[in-house]
């Protein structure tokens, strides 16, 4: 069933990439007009392509590190850099990235609650970026006077389901009862699950739940100010690689201006947060041809725009992300930088028995100090 639903999303990759590349795209612009807007960028316009794109790596790293207390930027770079790699290839790429963020974490000594806690966390705060952007977008087309039903909608339901994202976090968050309550109700579906396939019922869940959350709640309130800046750069660093697209390649601002490029790159942004396919390549070019041909743009310049703009903030990051997990994988004195005992934790919250769960670098994964299997805690 696995390799039937793999197959199947494979397919489905390769009939967008060449429905949108093959068809769609070259009836939306004459590609001939399309390659000569690129070839007429100049040395210092590459140049300063070049300075926007790293610029753009680079703030990645920071969201990872304001969620995981004690992570170098080094560390966070390979980590992010191999995981974003491996999502934007890969057909189920989200699920096999979660796998290599979490095998790299380990061999660097964290536990698996700071793991899920640094997955948890920054997931939210990058999606509540992505939810805000259009309602942000909104607010700047207004002050220009320059309204959008399709943008008002998409804002309207933007800040509903920020609401209730913001309510669901806050509810969870608010009381260890609430999240004792929690934990046991999730462990109560886990154990019946688990019967099913005659596996004995999971234990100490309600107790988890509660450290979890008290873990939560301390690295938010030292961190959030940091998670919310470091989120907000990362996106705005992704539109500015858009906007110079746009002008390098010969849209002016009296055609598409910034508050329209942002409405565009934040709508798709938030499109873009469900992956139908890896990356939603082909889908995502298609969306920001679509709404910048919309706001004005010239059809073969908006085409080589987009172009540019999705092989700098995409397609670069793939052989970037290889290069990152080699260097993972041959700097085996990095996996030691515990001194081969466990890591001290960076959360003052941490209990004994967290602190338990910590596999010295050097060991096994799946195993603990006696040898016993842990319970895989994802």
């Amino acid at each position: 069933m696995k390799r039937l639903g793999r197959l199947a999303q494979a397919l489905l990759f390769v009939a967008v990439v060449l429905g949108v590349f093959g068809l769609v795209l070259p009836r939306v612009a004459d590609f001939d007009e399309v390659w000569a807007s690129i070839r007429s960028l100049t040395g210092w316009q590459y140049a300063v392509l070049v300075a926007v794109t790293l610029l753009n790596i680079v703030t990645y790293w920071p969201v990872t590190m304001a969620g995981m207390p004690g992570l170098t930027l080094a560390q966070a770079a390979v980590v992010n850099q191999s995981s974003t790699s491996v999502a934007m290839t890969v057909p189920g790429g989200g699920a096999v990235a979660v796998g290599v963020t979490y095998t790299m974490f380990r061999s660097w000594g964290f536990r698996r609650s700071e793991i899920a806690m640094q997955a948890l966390v920054t997931g939210i705060w990058n999606i509540g970026v992505r939810l805000a952007l259009p309602v942000f977008a909104l607010v700047i087309l207004a002050i220009h006077g320059d309204q959008s039903a399709p943008l008002v909608t998409s804002a309207v339901v933007g800040v509903a389901i920020l609401m209730l994202v913001a309510m669901g976090l806050g509810l969870s968050l608010w009381s260890d009862r609430f999240a004792e309550l929690l934990g046991s109700s999730v462990g109560r579906i886990a154990s019946l699950a688990r019967r099913v396939f005659h596996r004995p019922p999971v234990e100490g869940w309600p107790g988890m739940a509660v450290r979890f959350r008290n873990q939560i709640v301390d690295l938010l309130r030292r961190r959030w100010f940091s998670l919310t800046a470091a989120a907000l750069v990362s996106q705005s660093s992704i539109y500015l690689v858009l906007l110079v697209s746009l002008r390098f390649v010969g849209v002016s601002n009296s055609e598409v201006n910034w508050a329209q490029a942002l409405a565009v790159f934040a709508l798709v942004r938030l499109a873009s947060s469900v992956p139908i396919i890896p990356g939603n390549i082909g889908l995502a070019e298609l969306g920001y041809v679509a709404g910048l041909v919309l706001a004005g743009g010239d059809r073969a310049e908006v085409v080589a725009a987009v172009l540019v703009f999705r092989f700098l903030t995409y397609y670069v990051q793939i052989p970037l992300g290889g290069l990152t997990y080699i260097a993972w994988r041959r700097k085996r004195s990095w996996k030691k930088e515990a001194g081969g005992g466990m890591r001290t934790s960076a959360l003052p919250g941490a209990s004994q028995e967290g602190q338990a769960g910590v596999r010295p670098p050097g060991q096994a994964l799946g195993e603990n100090r006696t040898g016993s299997t842990d319970r895989q805690q994802r």
